[in-house]
């Protein structure tokens, strides 16, 4: 039967466990009203519509 012939250090085994839990990067879609990147399902920053809708009152500067 096959034993391992010396222990496999801590920083040996996180080593080769880190790759499976890589993240991946956030995915960002276009405001239809005004064509900013912004998360999906999330206010638009720069216009405050949510599906074609006005959620959020923006202040004129």
């Amino acid at each position: 039967m096959a034993v391992p012939k010396r222990k496999v250090s801590k920083a040996r085994r996180d080593k080769r466990r880190s790759q499976v839990w890589k993240l991946s990067a956030p995915a960002f879609s276009r405001c239809p009203q005004c064509g900013e990147l912004k998360l999906p399902h999330r206010v638009c920053g720069n216009c405050g519509c949510y599906k074609g809708k006005e959620v959020i009152a923006r202040k004129e500067a």
